[in-house]
């Protein structure tokens, strides 16, 4: 595998798996989450007041359970945010998640789940939180990770702050190579797609959560370019579609009501964060690598349509056999059989990624599909994931 973090984090003792849910309690669990009534419980030691889910309501014990993971979410007003708390909301072995406003927010506010309690590293203390879920732009996330690694929390930073090693490719998140504690934790952090970096994650301090894209186009390359099937020469040619929570809650004319719906358009041509991400985790040049991303009008989901040119010899079956020794014992990873393509609606809601592809009568030319849900996989339900890895769990919990 690859060099483990910086910085190694204890492993909890296992312990007997939660029942799981059925999906009768999902659907129940998932109604809950968005229209019932919360509780809030005052911690009188800290005088802070917290929202907290009624556990009650969703039919289990409102008593914590011995050996909970305490959680906390800073960004839970944003998309993956909120779906953050929802997940979490609902897992086995976490305490109640605790939704965290933003430093430079002035004013308290309302999120699903009920108020915002205001960032600081003394309130993090006080509630004993040991996993910090940052769901912030990557400019926070730069200045807040080493802060919260110094004091022992570790870290699932959804931004793409600490998703890259080469400094000509994480220069366009700002990174400032100068300063040396930030270089430190970036050769410490694992990459989070537990399909390729699982070793790394189980004993990380700070896994840095990949892109929506990028988890879609690499999930669908890795396995084709390990095996050496293709001609990377060739070159590789992604075309990316998502839906318009994608690009995030920050209002703008691209995603306004009026440039969405019933249109369909390319950006960030040559230009887009996730290329270089793509590149390094596939091993290639980003210049082998031609990506165009689209904007849907639909909420979530994304299909990449990602063509390759293999060489002489692969069959069809090569290719099938390919994927499936890969993922064959991955539980999030779905390969459809020879010929049969997925399509964005069998894997929206879920965490699953999707992968299907068509091998032309030349025998040269591959066409490789992967769906699969922004919001889940391409960001909170991969970071739930990638928790259940980092603290021994079956990688399902929370997820089903």
């Amino acid at each position: 595998m690859f060099a483990p973090g910086v910085r190694r984090f204890p492993q909890r003792q296992s312990r007997p798996s939660h029942k799981a849910l059925d999906a009768r309690s999902v659907s129940t669990d998932n109604q809950y989450i968005h229209s019932c009534e919360y509780i809030f419980i005052l911690n009188e030691r800290n005088g802070l007041s917290l929202s907290v889910p009624s556990m009650e309501t969703r039919g289990l014990s409102a008593t914590s359970g011995p050996g909970r993971v305490r959680t906390a979410v800073l960004g839970a007003r944003g998309y993956a945010g909120q779906e953050l708390m929802r997940l979490l909301s609902r897992h086995g072995r976490v305490e109640a998640p605790v939704a965290l406003s933003r430093p430079e927010d002035t004013a308290a506010a309302d999120i699903p789940s009920g108020k915002l309690l205001a960032f600081s590293w003394d309130a993090l203390a006080a509630l004993d939180i040991e996993l910090l879920f940052l769901a912030t732009p990557h400019e926070l996330s730069l200045q807040l990770v080493p802060q919260a690694l110094q004091r022992g929390i570790r870290v699932v930073d959804l931004s793409g702050g600490w998703r890259l090693k080469q400094a000509a490719h994480r220069a366009v998140y700002g990174f400032d190579e100068a300063d040396q504690s930030a270089v430190q934790c970036a050769a410490g952090a694992a990459y989070g797609l537990p399909e390729l970096h699982r070793a790394e994650i189980e004993q990380a301090g700070l896994v840095a959560n990949p892109g929506c894209y990028a988890t879609s186009v690499i999930l669908a390359l890795a396995p084709l370019l390990r095996a050496g099937l293709v001609d990377v020469e060739r070159g590789i040619i992604s075309d990316s579609k998502s839906g318009v929570s994608g690009a995030g809650k920050a209002l703008s004319e691209r995603t306004s009501f009026m440039a969405v719906a019933d249109n369909l358009s390319a950006y960030a041509l040559f230009t887009h964060r996730h290329v270089g991400e793509m590149a390094e985790q596939l091993g290639i040049a980003a210049s082998s690598l031609t990506f165009t991303p689209h904007l849907l009008p639909i909420p979530r989901g994304i299909l990449s349509t990602i063509y390759v040119q293999v060489k002489s010899g692969v069959s069809a079956l090569d290719v099938e056999q390919c994927f499936h020794e890969a993922y064959a014992n991955e539980a999030w990873v779905r390969v459809y059989e020879t010929g049969k393509l997925p399509e964005i609606r069998f894997s929206v809601n879920t965490n699953y990624c999707d992968i299907g592809f068509h091998l032309a009568a030349d025998g040269h030319r591959l066409i490789v599909v992967s769906c699969l849900d922004n919001l889940m996989k391409g960001a909170a339900g991969q970071a739930v994931q990638n928790m259940n890895v980092m603290y021994g769990w079956d990688e399902k919990e929370g997820l089903l």
